[in-house]
């Protein structure tokens, strides 16, 4: 994959991002379909989402009002974590996979804040949030930021692709925030962290967060179900257990506090750690 410097530093794999009649061509653009990354859009207020996906995300606020408010602690989980690994932590690059439409607090806007020189990839599929890519996941100069359209069920194309922006000789840390619990199967979803963990050296990092089925149990039953009857089977959302969650940390070094809510992780204010989450949240360091 291409690397480019400053404002021109984004790439979707080795190209520019598409222009506008390059996406109405895309056949995966189909916006009387709901996609999760524009449903989770339209739950932070953003504008980037369709009808189809404002009336999925509407059915599942009726079924858990608190679900715009989950969002909001997850995306303040990424800014802390993300902070924390390029500050004390000495992070230069991050692998933000399923990272969805650009909001506030991106990956490379925290890292690069801290540490000019970071190295950020995003992966996503929607072809949407790819064509909002060159726009504005802009990189700082001494940096670089790039865009993968790849799935995160075909890990082995996203390092093969970010080997082109990363050095896998020095340490990643690998960003799973709100993603997993869209592979309904488990050992899928267990092979794919391992695989992406296998690539990277000693030193790395893994962040995830997941819903849970501990966390609100009702309300992640109902809100499940109402996403669900929308969303195709093999992108089914599945809450896990905390013990389950816990399972994708095998062989890394939990951080302290633990999986806990992302609310409770580091949480910069009361008022942070008292937002209400369906998420579980941790960061690991691979040994």
């Amino acid at each position: 994959m291409k690397r480019l410097q400053g404002e021109d530093s984004t790439t979707v794999a080795g190209r520019q991002s598409p222009d506008s009649g390059e996406l109405a061509n895309d056949p995966r653009l189909n916006t009387g379909v709901p996609h999760v990354a524009r449903v989770y859009d339209y739950w932070l207020s953003g504008k980037d989402n369709f009808t189809a996906d404002r009336v999925v995300g509407e059915e599942a606020i009726k079924a858990f009002p608190g679900i715009r408010l989950s969002a909001q602690a997850n995306r303040a989980f990424l800014r802390r974590t993300v902070r924390y690994l390029a500050g004390s932590q000495g992070v230069r690059q991050f692998l933000d996979i399923g990272t969805g439409l650009p909001a506030a607090s991106n990956t490379h806007e925290v890292s690069q804040a801290v540490a000019p020189d970071s190295n950020i990839v995003y992966v996503d599929n929607d072809p949407l949030v790819l064509a909002h890519a060159r726009a504005l996941l802009t990189s700082r100069p001494e940096g670089h930021t790039a865009y993968l359209d790849a799935d995160l069920h075909e890990p082995g194309t996203i390092l093969e692709q970010a080997a082109g922006t990363l050095d896998f000789t020095r340490p990643v840390a690998i960003m799973l925030l709100a993603i997993l619990h869209y592979i309904p199967d488990l050992a899928d979803a267990r092979r794919t962290v391992a695989r992406l963990m296998d690539a990277v050296p000693a030193g790395s990092f893994l962040v995830i967060s997941h819903a849970g089925t501990d966390l609100l149990p009702d309300d992640v039953a109902a809100f499940e179900k109402a996403l669900n009857a929308h969303l195709p089977a093999d992108h089914h959302h599945v809450a896990r257990s905390h013990d389950t969650v816990t399972g994708f940390f095998d062989g890394v070094d939990l951080l302290e506090p633990g999986l806990v809510r992302v609310s409770d992780w580091r949480p910069d204010s009361p008022e942070e750690a008292a937002t209400p989450t369906i998420l579980w949240g941790g960061v690991a360091r691979k040994p």
